[in-house]
């Protein structure tokens, strides 16, 4: 059982990582009143976030249905705190629901979470980081840090909407028969396409990853 110690959003704000006049919202700050989740629909042409209220700018790359909702853990965050030697607030990296209590690091693709007593998510994959999160952690070759880390957080698709309150419970209600965690499977599709055929194991995976994956397998010589 894990606990929501902080559920945040983010208001368009100038993104200095990207050309003159891009827009982000990976500004995220916590909020004190329950939010309403919806399934956003498709990442261009959908409402991007799932959560009312949060302001995606890179919809090319970032929102949709399957990439609804980002959650990151306080333990993950801890891990952070020691190896840059600073304290990191939740929100930080851009997540929308921080998390107590649930081992995001060893989360499987396509488990569900319980999130109070209305909303259903389930685990798509983990987050590639970009150019803004580099911006926003000044930290020196943050991306491949955080790349080689493999504590990615999880994004999830809304299963059942409702509302979400600060402080909710958080229970993995299901998991797939599988054992292919985000973890593994980030590394793998980051650092060893040779075993790229493990991920389609995960039925939950996004269909446009799916999609990338096999034809990745397809173009490599046998």
């Amino acid at each position: 059982m894990g606990r929501l110690v902080s559920l945040n959003v983010g208001g368009a704000e100038p993104n200095p990582a990207k050309d003159s006049g891009m827009t982000t919202g990976i500004g995220k700050r916590p909020v004190d009143h329950p939010l309403t989740v919806r399934r956003p629909g498709p990442k261009t042409t959908g409402l991007h976030s799932g959560v009312v209220g949060d302001f995606i700018g890179d919809t090319k790359h970032h929102g949709g249905d399957d990439q609804a909702v980002y959650a990151y853990s306080l333990e993950d965050y801890a891990w952070w705190s020691a190896e840059l030697g600073r304290e990191l607030a939740p929100g930080l990296f851009g997540e929308n629901l921080t998390t107590e209590g649930l081992d995001l690091y060893n989360a499987l693709i396509g488990e569900r979470w319980q999130v109070g007593d209305e909303v259903l998510l389930e685990t798509t994959f983990g987050r590639i980081p970009c150019s803004t999160f580099q911006h926003r952690m000044a930290e020196p070759r943050w991306i491949k840090r955080f790349a080689a880390a493999n504590r990615t957080g999880a994004y999830l698709r809304i299963v059942r909407e409702g509302t979400i309150t600060p402080g909710a419970r958080i229970e993995v209600v299901s998991r797939p028969a599988h054992d292919l965690t985000i973890a593994e499977a980030f590394d793998i599709y980051m650092h060893n396409p040779q075993h790229l055929s493990r991920l389609l194991v995960a039925e939950a995976l996004p269909p446009q990853l799916r999609t990338d994956i096999e034809k990745r397998l397809a173009d490599t010589p046998s």
